[in-house]
């Protein structure tokens, strides 16, 4: 008899000594038939452990030892090319039923050749399957060490070359729109936190590519935040949209809050390996389009203001009174421009632009200060208007040209102070005047005014004010000489 597996020798045992039983090596009590209580847990071997491992691979597997048997083969393998493991191990390599014979001996000389080459070796061959068929796989083979370091066999992982080549499409894919891709991707997890940001989309945050991650998109957006989560929660329990959504945006940067208009679209991430789809988070793609919308948006406008502008012009051909015909380009000129005018003449003569004399204006027309409304005239002598030399009308006046005021922030004790002071309407923010010429005199000031609701008066306004100013002043120029001309 042989000796306990656990000595490692092969010493034969004497007649009185006694044959060693369980883990002990002393005889069982007779009155003991379960097994020794220092015996080791029930579990499975290592061949079975194996063979769950190697069947539960995503990628076919076989192996060779030295000789180029096959010794493993598992289900994918089975899959891929029909063969079962009870037909596939035992044989001297692909030989006759894997691969064909023309190829079967340059087959395993390429696979064997991994015992003797450091690393890992990557080939394409066309195998054969059961039904008789072939298929083109990529295989990884390597050497298989002994105890003793020396090579003892092959192994070789393969896979369809279509199903390889789609994997490193899209790891390539990946890796190009986390790289160099012209569009902003950011990968937001479950949170809705930054996870993978490429540096497309680092730049158009403002930031860098580590310091974004993690953080909450509040702390990146002023304004705008809202709707982008929302967005976000959507794609992650309905899907993605079917189309591109854009989003006007107020980004935190160091030089401050910058308004852009993204254009994004959203996939939702699920991952591949689970049974059912898990949500990993949402691809968020956008792309800044603020250029181009501000370009429509003012192709828009001045579309509009030429409309406005004809309209006006027609309108103000079929009235007799030319104060009535000033009013009329006035009230057409209000629309989307702003949200209150006011004519102010010249008092006395029109003005020969001399800095000498102080200009002294009365309101000819203005629009209601309360409901909006058509613009209202002041009657034949008008209202004096107190103004002083600071204010922007009375400096419209003596410059000869546009000047835009500002209170600033809205819905303060300092804004409605300032439009009080300016005889303005209380919740006037905003304000541009634009002299009134014609024949080179100075007949009066024009003045447009906006509430807080609406953006300061910028260079494009002031251009569009001046071209209704010189409609405004050919009326006001007609009614002043008509008012001095003798019956």
């Amino acid at each position: 008899m042989s000796a306990s597996r656990h000595s490692g020798t092969t010493d034969e045992l004497g007649p009185d000594e006694p044959e060693p039983t369980g883990h002990g090596g002393g005889p069982r009590p007779p009155d003991h038939d379960g097994p020794d209580d220092a015996s080791e847990p029930a579990g499975p071997d290592g061949s079975d452990l194996l063979a769950a491992l190697l069947d539960g691979m995503d990628a076919a597997l076989c192996a060779f030892d030295a000789d180029g048997v096959v010794t493993h083969w598992n289900r994918e393998a089975e899959r891929i090319l029909g063969w079962t493991a009870a037909e596939a191990v035992g044989r001297q390599g692909f030989a006759g039923w894997a691969a064909r014979s023309a190829d079967a001996e340059e087959v395993e000389r390429r696979l064997m050749s991994a015992m003797r080459a450091p690393g890992r070796q990557v080939h394409e061959f066309a195998l054969v399957t059961k039904d008789g068929g072939r298929v083109l796989v990529r295989t990884q083979s390597a050497a298989v060490r002994g105890p003793d370091g020396t090579p003892a066999g092959v192994y070789c992982a393969f896979s369809e070359v279509h199903t390889q080549i789609d994997l490193e499409r899209s790891i390539a894919l990946s890796e190009a729109l986390l790289e160099d891709a012209g569009w902003g991707v950011v990968l937001v997890d479950a949170d809705l936190r930054p996870a993978v940001v490429n540096t497309h989309a680092a730049r158009l945050l403002g930031v860098g590519r580590t310091s974004v991650l993690g953080r909450p998109l509040g702390e990146l957006l002023a304004q705008g935040v809202e709707e982008l989560e929302s967005a976000l929660a959507h794609v992650l329990g309905e899907g993605a949209p079917p189309a591109p959504a854009e989003m006007w945006v107020s980004v935190r940067t160091p030089e401050g809050e910058q308004r852009r208009c993204w254009r994004n679209g959203f996939l939702r991430l699920a991952s591949p390996l689970a049974e059912e789809p898990v949500p990993l988070g949402v691809g968020w793609l956008f792309q800044d389009v603020t250029e181009a919308r501000q370009r429509e948006q003012e192709a828009s406008q001045t579309r509009f203001r030429a409309n406005q502008s004809h309209r006006a012009a027609r309108t103000a051909a079929e009235c007799e009174d030319p104060w009535e015909a000033a009013t009329v380009h006035l009230d057409f000129a209000l629309a989307g421009f702003a949200d209150h005018a006011l004519i102010d003449r010249v008092s006395g003569p029109p003005a020969a632009d001399d800095p000498e004399v102080p200009v002294r204006l009365v309101r000819a027309a203005s629009t209601p200060s309360g409901t909006p409304g058509p613009s209202v005239l002041a009657g034949a002598a008008g209202l004096p208007m107190h103004y002083g030399e600071t204010h922007p009308a009375v400096q419209c006046a003596e410059r000869n040209g546009s000047v835009r005021a500002s209170a600033g922030r809205a819905d303060t004790e300092r804004a409605r102070e300032w439009a009080r002071s300016r005889q303005w309407p209380p919740d006037t923010v905003h304000a541009l005047c634009a002299v009134l010429r014609n024949r080179g005199r100075t007949l009066g000031v024009v003045t447009f005014l906006r509430s807080g609701a609406r953006a300061p008066f910028e260079r494009p306004d002031a251009l569009y004010a001046e071209d209704v100013a010189a409609r405004i002043a050919l009326c006001v120029d007609l009614a002043t000489a008509t008012t001095r001309t003798p019956d």
